[in-house]
């Protein structure tokens, strides 16, 4: 069945000043309609931008178009990490399960959604692809939808389909998806990953995010056994796993046999694999990112990062002091959602410092950091240094075990300022 297709610069018309726009998550942005929109920048005055994470140039958040557009951001990508922090765009503090409510409530009524979708079928389905999440339910509730149709774009299984009829324009283009590009591991990635990997158990469902630790963690994870996948996202280290038999859902109780997420990014290898695979459903973060539904499966081993945590185990993140710099996202689902579940386990992954040799493991987070994960909350924290559980442990004994897998040179200065704040004076020392 044909359909009509029209240039990017005609569909982008039916952008009025003033107007909210919802674009496109991750590997799914739709550049093509974001170039053609920014294209008519002197035309248009106050529209709202709101995103998750994108992928790309990110031209409307140049100081230049201040006047025409304003972003703001449930996730802040490096795209417009610097705009966030210099005033030319704004951040929304909330969990990513939450974010289609944001939608469907009408919280923040939508007037146009850019999105980017695979071809049509022969029943007129397209597929959102590689990114579901809230993208699903911003384009049910947008009053215009603008859709970029790539058939680069991967045909996925679950919840993405979408009929023509719900689309008023469509773009043709060809272009090649986002990709992550290579890194290779560094010796205190695989250290962490192995000590992640040790406290994994067979039959466990997983969960873990994009970069060189979860990374790490899959490549340590080959001589496990009927590991089942639920998780926010996934990128290329999984497809190894299924292909030895590794990840295969046997016990998973919801979606048994089934790997579950509601966006992904990797590389073509990996949209190769999704693309009309029924071994993958891509389904809304409002569901894949619900405790509820998180912890009726067995085991679930959620792995996650920080940008900084306090020796009590309060998990900073979102922001480098009181700079944003990404956002609350889906930690805290998982978080809680695996403490939750039966044998669960909540974990928070990190190196113990940073590019610039400064710990992450501190007394006191730094003036302004926002706190993501509770230290109520937390309960396993691996470095390169080892494994700590901190659930049940009081504020002095959470600082004694931080201390043990913070960086050897700062452990006496740490457990000293730690001594100040939540020991026990006894001699100068922590008891």
């Amino acid at each position: 069945m044909p359909y009509r297709m029209i240039s990017a610069e005609e569909a982008v018309m039916a952008i009025k000043s003033g107007d909210r726009i919802f674009i496109h998550t991750a590997a799914a942005t739709p550049l093509r309609l974001i170039n053609a929109m920014v294209g008519r920048a002197s035309e248009l005055r106050d529209v709202e931008i709101v995103s998750l994470h994108t992928e790309g140039d990110a031209p409307y958040v140049r100081p230049e178009y201040q006047e025409s557009f304003r972003l703001n951001a449930f996730f802040v990508g490096r795209n417009v990490r610097s705009a966030v922090q210099n005033g030319y765009g704004d951040a929304i503090p909330i969990f990513l399960s939450d974010v289609p409510s944001m939608f469907y409530n009408n919280i923040m009524p939508l007037d146009v959604a850019l999105i980017h979708v695979s071809p049509p079928d022969r029943h007129g389905y397209c597929s959102l692809g590689v990114s579901v999440d809230a993208s699903r339910a911003a384009v049910h509730k947008a009053k215009y939808v603008i859709a970029q149709v790539n058939p680069n774009m991967p045909r996925t299984h679950g919840e993405g389909l979408l009929h023509v009829s719900k689309i008023h324009a469509l773009v043709e283009v060809n272009d090649p998806l986002p990709e992550v590009p290579g890194h290779a591991l560094s010796d205190v990635e695989r250290q962490i990953g192995q000590h992640i990997a040790s406290i994994v158990e067979d039959g466990a469902t997983l969960q873990m995010g994009i970069g060189a630790i979860p990374d790490a963690t899959l490549a340590a994870l080959t001589g496990h056994k009927d590991l089942g996948i639920h998780s926010e996202m996934f990128s290329d280290g999984v497809i190894d796993l299924v292909e030895k038999g590794v990840v295969n859902g046997r016990f998973k109780k919801t979606h048994n046999e089934i790997i579950v997420a509601s966006f992904l990014y990797g590389s073509k290898k990996l949209y190769d694999f999704v693309d009309d695979n029924p071994l993958v459903e891509m389904l809304g973060s409002d569901y894949v990112n619900d405790t509820r539904e998180i912890r009726k499966n067995p085991k679930v081993t959620a792995i996650n990062s920080a940008l900084e945590i306090d020796m009590t185990g309060q998990v900073c993140a979102d922001s480098i002091g009181q700079k944003y710099f990404s956002g609350v996202g889906g930690q805290m689902d998982f978080i809680r959602g695996a403490a939750l579940s039966k044998g669960g386990k909540p974990i928070i992954a990190l190196p113990s410092t940073t590019s610039k040799g400064e710990s992450r493991i501190v007394p006191q987070l730094r003036p302004g950091a926002g706190v993501v994960t509770t230290r109520a909350h937390v309960q396993y924290v691996v470095t390169e240094y080892g494994i700590v559980n901190l659930y049940g442990k009081n504020l002095r004994q959470r600082a004694e075990a931080m201390a043990t897998i913070a960086h050897p040179n700062v452990r006496e200065e740490i457990l000293r300022q730690a001594h100040d704040l939540y020991g026990r004076k006894s001699n100068g020392a922590i008891e």
